[in-house]
């Protein structure tokens, strides 16, 4: 399985690997990755795969059968050659400062109306929330933008810890998507803002809220019966 180095340092921005398989030539696997997978919301790494002078572009990663496969952008990598992977460094920290607003914001408005998350999407323009709210309000929406914000501007450490299933479930709020199962595995990789917020999550996050800048409500919409959609954007 591939070393997921992501998980350990958010902010490695590359690092050598080995090829350990290429299935037409270009689905490639590696024995450890910067590149994040796209899943839970949060779209895959981008970046570029060197061997000697050649470059191979790193269009899409995703998980298949537990492996994490790079798809580049033309054939040549071989089974047992010595690689050095490079992340599109700009598009993941700004990826990493939205995912981290997003679990604040999210916290904040879950435990403020009892709300759920019903969907979630990052992109790199914008984030995107759907919440089983029972009233359409949208300066409701705002308020909560509003007050991340300000929590935002003061600041908060970030990191991140694994505790064993049975005792991360007992953590109120650990699993905010309305009708998600935790991961079938005996440890659950926390995600803590420290005295805010804690849930199971398995993305790239900053170190400190102050890095994410302040967010801006794009949109709000009504989705049909306790179903309301927000899009947001991190700003700077």
């Amino acid at each position: 399985m591939t070393r997921a180095l992501y998980l350990d340092d958010s902010y490695l921005r590359e690092c050598d690997a080995q090829v350990v398989s290429v299935t037409d030539g270009k689905f490639v696997v590696l024995d450890q990755t910067v590149f994040y997978p796209k899943g839970g919301g949060q779209p895959c790494d981008t970046g570029k795969i060197v061997r000697g002078d050649e470059e191979f572009r790193v269009v899409y990663v995703g998980t298949f059968s537990e492996e994490t496969s790079h798809e580049v952008d033309h054939a040549g990598l071989k089974s047992g050659d010595k690689v050095h992977c490079v992340l599109d460094w700009e598009r993941r920290y700004k990826l990493m400062r939205s995912h981290t607003a997003a679990h604040l914001f999210a916290s904040l408005l879950c435990d403020g109306t009892g709300a759920l998350v019903t969907g979630n999407q990052l992109e790199e323009d914008k984030i995107r929330f759907d919440f089983s709210l029972a009233e359409f309000d949208r300066n409701i929406l705002a308020q909560y933008i509003n007050k991340t914000n300000g929590i935002l501007r003061k600041g908060a450490s970030v990191k991140w810890y694994e505790l064993p299933k049975e005792e991360a479930l007992k953590i109120p709020g650990v699993i905010k998507m309305a009708k998600a199962l935790p991961p079938d595995r005996p440890l659950l990789r926390i995600v803590d803002i420290e005295g805010l917020d804690r849930q199971a999550d398995g993305g790239t996050h900053i170190n400190d809220l102050k890095e994410v800048g302040q967010i801006r409500l794009l949109k709000a919409e009504n989705k049909g019966k306790d179903n309301r959609r927000v899009y947001f954007s991190v700003e700077g």
